[in-house]
């Protein structure tokens, strides 16, 4: 039997590198030997993807892109496809659990530097996924064909209106109508179950591709490549990827997938958050709910759009929010990567950064009174002083000697 694997296997790689992928990007890949906790998230973000495919193409084989039929295909989904009522509640709750895991994975780039040099476009191609991830969620918002779904779509298409001279135009585009009918929800489908899977699968495969040529960082934020091997070929602070990281990957794996199971089986509309009581209901273009808003993790960028009175205006400054993580390997100009090692300035920094963060998302989701706007405009400050500022206060900063071997 052994006999037969092996001639498999040297049949395989004379005609494919198998063994030779196998050893670059887990036997033979060497990451620092002090992951922690925050090291699990990329992974997870990694399965998440995986379940959010598979059960979406199980959901399309069901799913009706017609305007006159799409809720009630839900319906049919969750009622009478065997199974479907779970698969739909993976597919819907996996995605809040996917931005989960991609929210803490970017917020531990923020803790150890990983966006650093020589990470610099490690880090763009990340921001390219996050903001595939978003078109993606967006797009398949509106397949539900409920209340919210609709009406959430028609306030986000129309904000493309406040760009200058080509904005109603490019809204109209967007639409493939004047209004949200059923050429939306066509093309809304076929993006979302076609391209910007594609292009996401892509993203993920290049930022893998460019995460093994520079190497993992880790909590200390010391380049283990830079150290020399010892007698067995392995970086001093490295260990083998396979078995020692898939071992405890595995282990998040497990735990991830109970909190899933908790998530699905006794609390899938997670109080509205998840799932919205309003998207229960078939779209009506007459009916206006009281209280439009995107799902929990749009609603920071939703507040700060709010919080700015000019709609053009709070369209740039959503934007700006998110195009200025893009230059976070620039604005950093601390001598250490490692929250480790910085001092209490940018620790503050951080903590009120993390605060407005959950603050934004919380008013995002609460009706616009004129404290609730107050409190936005706030927030909205700190979140881009926390940016803005941050070539001058990385510098000041007072940090700690980095040592030349990892710490456990």
């Amino acid at each position: 039997m052994n006999n037969l694997l092996t001639a498999s296997l040297e049949w395989i790689d004379a005609r494919y590198p198998l063994s030779q992928q196998w050893n670059e990007h887990l036997a033979k890949y060497y990451a620092p030997k002090n992951f922690n906790f925050w090291y699990y998230f990329g992974s997870l973000a990694i399965l998440v993807l995986v379940l959010q495919m598979v059960t979406g193409i199980f959901l399309a084989g069901s799913y009706k892109p017609d305007a006159t039929l799409a809720f009630a295909s839900v319906e049919y989904i969750m009622r009478d496809v065997e199974y479907g009522w779970l698969i739909r509640y993976m597919h819907a709750i996996g995605a809040s659990f996917f931005f989960i895991a991609v929210y803490l994975h970017m917020f531990r780039a923020l803790l150890y530097g990983s966006y650093r040099k020589p990470r610099e476009l490690l880090w763009i191609i990340g921001m390219c996924i996050y903001m595939a991830l978003m078109a993606e969620s967006f797009l398949g918002y509106l397949l539900p064909w409920g209340q919210m779904s609709y009406w959430g779509a028609q306030v986000i298409i129309s904000l493309f209106g406040a760009i200058p001279y080509i904005g109603e135009d490019l809204a109209v585009w967007v639409r493939g109508d004047y209004v949200i009918s059923d050429v939306t929800l066509n093309r809304f489908f076929a993006y979302h179950v076609v391209s910007m899977p594609i292009i996401l699968l892509g993203l993920v495969f290049v930022h893998i591709l460019a995460l093994h040529h520079v190497g993992s960082n880790n909590p200390d934020g010391i380049e283990i490549k830079k150290q020399p091997k010892n007698e067995k070929g392995w970086y001093l602070d490295g260990i083998p990827f396979h078995p020692y990281y898939t071992v405890k990957d595995i282990f998040g794996v497990g735990i991830f997938l109970i909190l899933f199971a908790l998530a699905i089986f006794y609390a899938p509309e997670m109080g509205g958050y998840f799932l919205e009581k309003n998207n229960f209901f078939p779209a009506d273009p007459m009916n206006t709910p009281l209280h439009i808003e995107p799902l929990w993790y749009f609603t920071p960028f939703y507040a700060i759009l709010r919080a700015i009175p000019d709609k053009l205006g709070g369209v740039v400054a959503m934007g700006a929010s998110i195009v200025v993580l893009f230059f976070l390997p620039w604005l950093d100009r601390s001598p250490v990567k490692s929250i480790r090692y910085k001092g209490m300035v940018y620790k503050l920094a951080l903590f009120l950064f993390v605060v407005s963060f959950f603050g934004l998302g919380y008013l995002g989701m609460q009706a616009p009174t004129p404290t609730f706007t107050l409190l936005s405009r706030i927030l909205s400050v700190i979140y881009f002083a926390f940016f803005l500022l941050m070539p001058f206060y990385s510098v000041w900063d007072k940090t700690k000697p980095v040592p030349e071997r990892l710490t456990d």
